[in-house]
Protein backbone atom coordinates (compact mmCIF):
# COMPACT_ATOMS: atom_id res chain seq x y z
CA UNK A 1 0.00 0.00 0.00
CA UNK A 2 2.88 2.35 0.75
CA UNK A 3 4.17 2.00 -2.82
CA UNK A 4 0.71 2.84 -4.18
CA UNK A 5 0.53 5.85 -1.85
CA UNK A 6 3.77 7.18 -3.29
CA UNK A 7 2.75 6.49 -6.89
CA UNK A 8 -0.82 7.84 -7.11
CA UNK A 9 -0.10 10.00 -10.21
CA UNK A 10 1.65 7.14 -12.00
CA UNK A 11 -1.12 4.66 -11.14
CA UNK A 12 -3.70 7.20 -12.27
CA UNK A 13 -1.91 7.52 -15.61
CA UNK A 14 -1.64 3.77 -16.06
CA UNK A 15 -5.30 3.09 -15.20
CA UNK A 16 -6.41 5.97 -17.43
CA UNK A 17 -4.36 4.70 -20.38
CA UNK A 18 -5.73 1.16 -20.02
CA UNK A 19 -9.30 2.43 -19.68
CA UNK A 20 -9.07 4.72 -22.70
CA UNK A 21 -7.40 2.00 -24.77
CA UNK A 22 -10.32 -0.33 -24.01
CA UNK A 23 -12.91 2.32 -24.92
CA UNK A 24 -11.22 3.49 -28.11
CA UNK A 25 -10.42 -0.10 -29.04
CA UNK A 26 -14.08 -1.08 -28.70
CA UNK A 27 -15.41 2.01 -30.51
CA UNK A 28 -12.80 1.63 -33.24
CA UNK A 29 -13.68 -2.01 -33.77
CA UNK A 30 -10.30 -3.29 -32.60
CA UNK A 31 -11.66 -5.57 -29.89
CA UNK A 32 -12.60 -8.97 -31.33
CA UNK A 33 -16.39 -9.26 -31.25
CA UNK A 34 -16.04 -12.99 -31.95
CA UNK A 35 -14.67 -13.44 -28.43
CA UNK A 36 -17.92 -12.17 -26.93
CA UNK A 37 -21.15 -14.13 -26.62
CA UNK A 38 -23.93 -12.39 -28.50
CA UNK A 39 -26.95 -12.25 -26.22
CA UNK A 40 -29.57 -10.42 -28.30
CA UNK A 41 -31.86 -9.46 -25.42
CA UNK A 42 -28.89 -7.97 -23.57
CA UNK A 43 -27.58 -6.17 -26.68
CA UNK A 44 -31.02 -4.61 -27.19
CA UNK A 45 -31.37 -3.68 -23.51
CA UNK A 46 -27.95 -2.06 -23.03
CA UNK A 47 -28.93 1.50 -24.05
CA UNK A 48 -31.93 1.44 -21.70
CA UNK A 49 -29.95 -0.15 -18.86
CA UNK A 50 -27.16 2.39 -19.32
CA UNK A 51 -29.61 5.28 -19.12
CA UNK A 52 -30.87 3.86 -15.81
CA UNK A 53 -27.32 3.30 -14.56
CA UNK A 54 -26.46 6.90 -15.51
CA UNK A 55 -29.48 8.23 -13.61
CA UNK A 56 -28.51 6.10 -10.62
CA UNK A 57 -24.95 7.40 -10.77
CA UNK A 58 -26.22 11.00 -10.85
CA UNK A 59 -28.23 10.32 -7.69
CA UNK A 60 -25.26 8.62 -6.01
CA UNK A 61 -22.91 11.51 -6.85
CA UNK A 62 -25.41 14.07 -5.54
CA UNK A 63 -25.85 12.05 -2.33
CA UNK A 64 -22.06 11.84 -1.98
CA UNK A 65 -21.58 15.57 -2.47
CA UNK A 66 -24.32 16.35 0.05
CA UNK A 67 -22.86 13.87 2.53
CA UNK A 68 -19.35 15.32 2.45
CA UNK A 69 -20.72 18.87 2.78
CA UNK A 70 -22.40 17.68 5.99
CA UNK A 71 -19.23 15.94 7.15
CA UNK A 72 -20.66 12.44 6.79
CA UNK A 73 -17.57 10.66 5.45
CA UNK A 74 -18.94 7.08 5.59
CA UNK A 75 -22.02 8.07 3.58
CA UNK A 76 -19.85 10.06 1.14
CA UNK A 77 -17.56 7.06 0.66
CA UNK A 78 -20.48 4.68 0.14
CA UNK A 79 -22.17 7.02 -2.36
CA UNK A 80 -19.02 7.63 -4.39
CA UNK A 81 -18.16 3.94 -4.46
CA UNK A 82 -21.72 3.27 -5.59
CA UNK A 83 -21.34 5.85 -8.37
CA UNK A 84 -18.05 4.23 -9.38
CA UNK A 85 -19.61 0.75 -9.43
CA UNK A 86 -22.56 2.02 -11.50
CA UNK A 87 -20.13 3.65 -13.92
CA UNK A 88 -18.05 0.46 -14.16
CA UNK A 89 -21.17 -1.57 -14.96
CA UNK A 90 -22.23 1.11 -17.47
CA UNK A 91 -18.81 0.92 -19.12
CA UNK A 92 -18.79 -2.88 -19.29
CA UNK A 93 -22.22 -2.90 -20.91
CA UNK A 94 -21.27 -0.09 -23.28
CA UNK A 95 -18.07 -1.85 -24.35
CA UNK A 96 -19.96 -5.11 -24.82
CA UNK A 97 -22.59 -3.51 -27.05
CA UNK A 98 -20.28 -1.26 -29.05
CA UNK A 99 -17.89 -4.17 -29.65
CA UNK A 100 -20.75 -6.14 -31.18
CA UNK A 101 -22.75 -3.37 -32.87
CA UNK A 102 -20.42 -0.43 -33.33
CA UNK A 103 -21.56 3.10 -32.48
CA UNK A 104 -25.26 3.88 -32.93
CA UNK A 105 -26.08 6.14 -35.87
CA UNK A 106 -28.30 9.17 -35.30
CA UNK A 107 -31.58 8.72 -37.19
CA UNK A 108 -33.04 12.20 -36.71
CA UNK A 109 -33.01 15.17 -39.07
CA UNK A 110 -29.66 16.40 -40.38
CA UNK A 111 -30.05 19.86 -38.83
CA UNK A 112 -30.72 18.34 -35.39
CA UNK A 113 -27.73 16.04 -35.79
CA UNK A 114 -25.45 18.93 -36.70
CA UNK A 115 -26.62 21.56 -34.23
CA UNK A 116 -27.80 19.51 -31.23
CA UNK A 117 -26.78 15.84 -31.28
CA UNK A 118 -23.12 16.21 -32.33
CA UNK A 119 -22.34 19.12 -29.94
CA UNK A 120 -24.03 17.34 -27.03
CA UNK A 121 -22.21 14.11 -27.90
CA UNK A 122 -18.87 15.92 -28.21
CA UNK A 123 -19.16 17.60 -24.81
CA UNK A 124 -20.37 14.33 -23.25
CA UNK A 125 -17.37 12.43 -24.67
CA UNK A 126 -14.83 15.12 -23.72
CA UNK A 127 -16.12 15.29 -20.15
CA UNK A 128 -16.24 11.50 -19.90
CA UNK A 129 -12.60 11.32 -21.00
CA UNK A 130 -11.61 14.11 -18.61
CA UNK A 131 -13.41 12.33 -15.75
CA UNK A 132 -11.41 9.15 -16.02
CA UNK A 133 -8.11 10.41 -14.57
CA UNK A 134 -9.88 12.68 -12.09
CA UNK A 135 -11.98 9.83 -10.69
CA UNK A 136 -9.03 7.43 -10.57
CA UNK A 137 -6.90 10.05 -8.83
CA UNK A 138 -9.57 10.84 -6.23
CA UNK A 139 -10.24 7.13 -5.62
CA UNK A 140 -6.54 6.29 -5.32
CA UNK A 141 -5.97 9.13 -2.86
CA UNK A 142 -8.95 7.94 -0.81
CA UNK A 143 -7.69 4.36 -0.88
CA UNK A 144 -4.12 5.23 0.13
CA UNK A 145 -4.70 7.92 2.76
CA UNK A 146 -6.59 8.02 6.02
CA UNK A 147 -9.68 10.18 6.34
CA UNK A 148 -7.70 12.57 8.52
CA UNK A 149 -5.00 12.95 5.84
CA UNK A 150 -7.32 13.51 2.86
CA UNK A 151 -8.02 17.24 3.42
CA UNK A 152 -4.27 17.92 3.05
CA UNK A 153 -4.19 16.12 -0.33
CA UNK A 154 -5.68 17.10 -3.67
CA UNK A 155 -8.64 14.77 -2.98
CA UNK A 156 -11.15 17.53 -2.07
CA UNK A 157 -10.28 19.75 -5.04
CA UNK A 158 -10.00 16.94 -7.59
CA UNK A 159 -13.10 15.27 -6.16
CA UNK A 160 -15.18 18.44 -6.63
CA UNK A 161 -14.02 18.80 -10.22
CA UNK A 162 -14.59 15.10 -10.92
CA UNK A 163 -18.11 15.29 -9.45
CA UNK A 164 -19.07 18.28 -11.61
CA UNK A 165 -17.64 16.75 -14.80
CA UNK A 166 -19.23 13.40 -13.97
CA UNK A 167 -22.65 14.92 -13.31
CA UNK A 168 -22.63 16.88 -16.56
CA UNK A 169 -21.28 13.93 -18.55
CA UNK A 170 -23.90 11.52 -17.18
CA UNK A 171 -26.65 14.09 -17.82
CA UNK A 172 -25.51 14.63 -21.39
CA UNK A 173 -25.25 10.86 -21.82
CA UNK A 174 -28.92 10.58 -20.90
CA UNK A 175 -29.66 13.33 -23.43
CA UNK A 176 -27.77 11.34 -26.10
CA UNK A 177 -29.77 8.25 -25.14
CA UNK A 178 -33.04 10.17 -25.51
CA UNK A 179 -32.00 11.48 -28.93
CA UNK A 180 -30.88 8.06 -30.17
CA UNK A 181 -33.37 5.68 -28.63
CA UNK A 182 -36.50 7.59 -27.59
CA UNK A 183 -37.01 10.56 -29.89
CA UNK A 184 -35.66 8.95 -33.09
Amino acid sequence: MELARERVPELTGLLTAVSLALVFGAVGGFLPSSALPRLEPLVAAVPHLNALLSAGAIVAILVGVQAIRRGNVPRHRAAMLTATALFALFLLLYLYRVSLEGPTEFAGPAWLRQFVYLPVLAVHILLAIACIPLVYYALLLAATHSVAELPATNHPRVGRLAAVFWLVSFSLGITVYLLLHVLF
